[in-house]
């Protein structure tokens, strides 16, 4: 599947109705990809006319702001801008919550002002308005699921009804963890920890939220951020689960239930 920057076209005389704000993980992160090809089929399915930066796009810069640097935040935060203002953006779609938080709520005290939204708000919002159609889901290891909040998602934001109205919508069973919704807990990468060395003598914090998840007895774990996944795949695989229990985002259910 081709999917166009928006250079090309403008470059046709063409704008998109929607910029689809890749960021750094579906970049670089094969498994973060998948949910990339996911979100790109939905939107192709939609008939939304999107497009993507490609070369043009660079991090928003969160992780350079969650670890105190300031300055270097700033000057990419500025890069980005003046990009997305040359070519007359007005809406982004993300499957980050970082990027999506960080365009939202931060970019606007520097000039850029969108509106954005969060893959799994912008999801429900075609299932709601019939722009797609979602089959029920027949597998098994599908019928009982639990939902990992973000935590910039849920606490940073207060989304938390889209992405499980998405997993209802497809006829599913989410039992819920321990901490949830506002009580969430963090995957333990969130505010630049993503590249912090764990601390000795602690458990780490994702093993305890895998293991909040695995106690549900669910054999599917949906999740809406590319860092949670990461971190939540890890601790499937540390407690030896990874053939019986799935991570998957849920732009990757979704496209897997398209009518």
């Amino acid at each position: 599947m081709h999917i166009p920057t928006v250079a090309e076209l403008q470059a046709r005389g063409e704008q998109p109705e929607l910029l689809y704000w890749v960021g750094c993980a579906a970049s670089f992160d094969q498994r973060a990809q998948r949910t990339a090809r996911a979100l790109a089929k939905i939107l192709t399915h939609a008939g939304i006319r999107f497009a993507i930066l490609g070369q043009e796009e660079s991090c928003t810069g969160d992780p350079a702001r969650r670890a105190g640097n300031e300055f270097l935040f700033q000057l990419m935060a500025l890069k980005n801008i003046q990009t997305l203002n040359q070519y007359q953006i007005q809406t982004i779609v993300t499957a980050c919550p970082h990027c999506f938080n960080t365009l939202k709520n931060e970019y606007p005290d520097l000039g850029g002002r969108y509106t954005v939204w969060h893959h799994t708000q912008f999801i429900y919002r075609l299932i709601r308005d019939g722009k797609i159609k979602l089959k029920p889901v027949s597998s098994e290891a599908l019928q009982l699921v639990t939902y990992h909040d973000s935590c910039y998602l849920g606490r940073g934001n207060g989304i938390y009804d889209a992405p499980r109205d998405i997993l209802q919508a497809l006829q599913l069973k989410i039992v819920e963890m321990a901490h949830h919704r506002s009580r969430g807990m963090c995957c333990g990468a969130g505010g630049a920890q993503m590249w912090k060395e764990e601390e000795k003598g602690t458990t780490r914090v994702n093993i305890a939220r895998t293991q909040e998840a695995l106690d549900t007895g669910s054999r599917t774990l949906a999740a809406a951020c590319p860092f949670c996944h990461t971190m939540l795949y890890d601790g499937v695989k540390y407690a030896g689960k990874e053939e019986e229990v799935e991570v998957k985002d849920i732009a990757e259910i979704v496209a897997e239930h398209l009518q």
